[in-house]
């Protein structure tokens, strides 16, 4: 990884900051429109699995708004400042949507509810999978290059769409071709464990975490390997 990983001079965190408020911007569009469509799907077809998807893309708009609020300053540091605390919100966004689905699998696996065919939901699954993949990838390669973590932990939380969505189509294509209802909640359980894993990672801050500009030199700051970044860091991964 190149020098600027130890921290970008003024112009370039500003082109990288300009980058990641669209990228937030376009996440949250299609967020809305996924948890719209996703829970009304789920709701009909009673989908443990589609109404947790739904419900994910919920969080991923509020940790996006938190990422959207951090980068709203113009002020570097004040940016710096909030990093900690929108950190925290994407931390408990995900420990919300593994509880709530967690909760809702156990429930439907215990016999209380049958999960029916959603087409729609196949549908969304699948555009989605195609999606965030791009945009997720995007936001990460800015907020590492720029040392944010809470940009690459909303990165990760895009991430975890992809895999949602994975997770969620097969779910719903085994319900569809094989009647195995029970796919749904199995599938469901896959995405709280996901999300409970990223939530605590987001919590303790691991993610991108390179010197700030202060920084001359890796050996500079304690712990830091020679690209910057500090043990359980992955900014250069």
């Amino acid at each position: 990884m190149s020098a600027i990983s130890l921290g970008a001079g003024p112009a370039r965190r500003d082109v990288l900051t300009r980058r990641i408020r669209l990228l937030v911007a376009a996440t949250i569009t299609y967020n809305v429109i996924e948890a719209v469509v996703a829970i009304a799907a789920g709701t009909i077809a009673s989908s443990t699995a589609l109404i947790g998807f739904g419900l994910d893309s919920v969080i991923e708009v509020s940790s996006a708004a938190a990422v959207a609020w951090q980068f709203s300053a113009r002020d570097h540091a004040v940016r710096e400042a909030r990093e900690q605390r929108t950190l925290r919100i994407i931390a408990v966004s995900f420990f919300a949507l593994a509880l709530y689905v967690a909760v809702d699998s156990v429930r439907a696996l215990a016999g209380t509810g049958e999960a029916g065919h959603s087409v729609p939901g196949i549908v969304l699954a699948a555009l989605s999978l195609a999606i965030m993949p791009f945009l997720s990838a995007a936001q990460r390669r800015a907020g590492r290059e720029l040392g944010s973590a809470t940009a690459v932990a909303d990165s990760k939380q895009t991430l975890l769409c992809t895999y949602l969505s994975a997770v969620l189509l097969a779910g719903l294509l085994v319900n569809l071709l094989f009647g195995w209802s029970w796919a749904d909640p199995i599938a469901a359980l896959v995405i709280a464990a996901i999300a409970a894993k990223e939530g605590r990672d987001a919590w303790q801050g691991k993610g991108c975490c390179a010197p700030n500009a202060s920084a001359a030199t890796p050996t500079e700051v304690e712990g830091a390997d020679l690209c910057g970044c500090r043990p359980g860091c992955d900014c250069c991964t």
